[in-house]
């Protein structure tokens, strides 16, 4: 497992606003912040062929990246890393499309409702 530091080039970025919301999240379902986390992953589908996922893990998984910023944990594999690598996490509230929203900055194209990419 290789910890990265919340300053300086990082794997994944995850904005004040997201960082609030997962761990409000992660503690409304009383899992330890100081060891669990959001997984942020990769996985095939969606209309443009790839798709973002989310969950809670109890912990990181040894050859994880795991990036610590503004008290939450993001997990995240080798594979998935190939893709997300350089992105950003944020929340967006609202009354038409609450919720987390990966920025990708390796994603050539994607579908309209934003759920899926191609690199």
């Amino acid at each position: 497992m290789s910890t990265e530091p919340a300053t300086g080039a990082s794997p994944v970025t995850v904005t004040p606003e997201a960082a609030e919301q997962a761990v409000s999240l992660l503690e409304s379902e009383s899992m330890d912040t100081d060891i669990a986390g959001l997984r942020l992953f990769v996985q095939q589908g969606g209309c443009a062929g790839l798709s973002y996922g989310m969950r809670f893990d109890n912990e990181p998984e040894d050859d994880d990246s795991v990036v610590e910023m503004h008290g939450l944990r993001v997990f995240v594999d080798p594979a998935s890393m190939n893709y997300i690598g350089g992105s950003t996490l944020d929340f967006e509230g609202g009354l038409q499309g609450a919720g987390f929203h990966v920025e990708n900055p390796k994603a050539t194209s994607q579908c309209g409702c934003g759920e899926s990419f191609r690199t």
